[in-house]
């Protein structure tokens, strides 16, 4: 099993950025395909982005193409999304996840999840 613990969210201005990061304990990050979802108030859990095991292939929600950016570093065992020019529609608890898959759309897909952390990204 992993257990990823989701850290750096807060609050930032739209336009401004963002770096969450995802580390792990339990078995090594490097075995897993990695994801991220957001949830927003009132509103179901959505794919934000994904990034193979190895780190070379990486896809992303229509939504944020071309503002977000995965990536991973297995020598710390650390995923991260860099959040460019939020808006306030991004503002939601961002959650990472783990499939034994190397590739995963939906929360159906992931094996273990975080916690979470909440971004808030003011107008």
């Amino acid at each position: 099993q992993v257990h990823p613990v989701e850290s750096g969210g807060g609050l930032v201005q739209a336009g401004g950025s963002l770096r969450l990061s995802c580390a792990a304990s339990g078995r090594t990050l490097s075995t897993y395909g990695m994801g991220w979802f957001r949830q927003a108030p009132g509103k179901e859990r959505e794919f934000v982005a994904g990034i193979s095991r190895s780190g070379s292939f990486t896809y992303y929600a229509d939504s944020v193409k071309g503002r977000f950016t995965i990536s991973r570093d297995n020598a710390k065992n650390t995923v991260y999304l860099q959040m460019n020019s939020p808006n306030p529609g991004d503002t939601a608890v961002y959650y990472c996840a783990a499939t034994a898959s190397n590739y995963g759309l939906t929360t159906r897909d992931y094996d273990y999840w975080g916690r979470g952390t909440q971004v808030t990204v003011s107008s």
